[in-house]
């Protein structure tokens, strides 16, 4: 009896680090160029859907530090994100 192929976790449930971790290798098995076409078109589509949710990720903690604002006697405090 065969193990079947795990299929790949979800992008969207996965962490900016693991994602990142996931765009480097796809990166570096293209760059190779030794993937039979097929594979490589759905290497290239889930590093674009890695991309993305890297993308998302990066913005999302933006907006989270872009809400911390200095009060003009330095205190910090958090503002709601729009």
């Amino acid at each position: 009896m065969s193990a079947r192929p795990q299929s790949p976790p979800d992008v969207a449930a996965m962490s900016f680090e693991d994602a990142l971790a996931e765009l480097e290798r796809i990166v570096k098995g293209l760059e190779g160029g030794q993937q039979k076409l097929e594979d490589a078109i759905g290497a290239y589509e889930r590093g674009a859907a890695l991309r993305a949710h890297c993308e998302a990720k990066l913005a999302e903690a933006d907006a989270r530090v872009q809400a911390i604002v200095a009060a003009a006697d330095g205190t910090l405090s958090l503002r709601p994100v729009e």
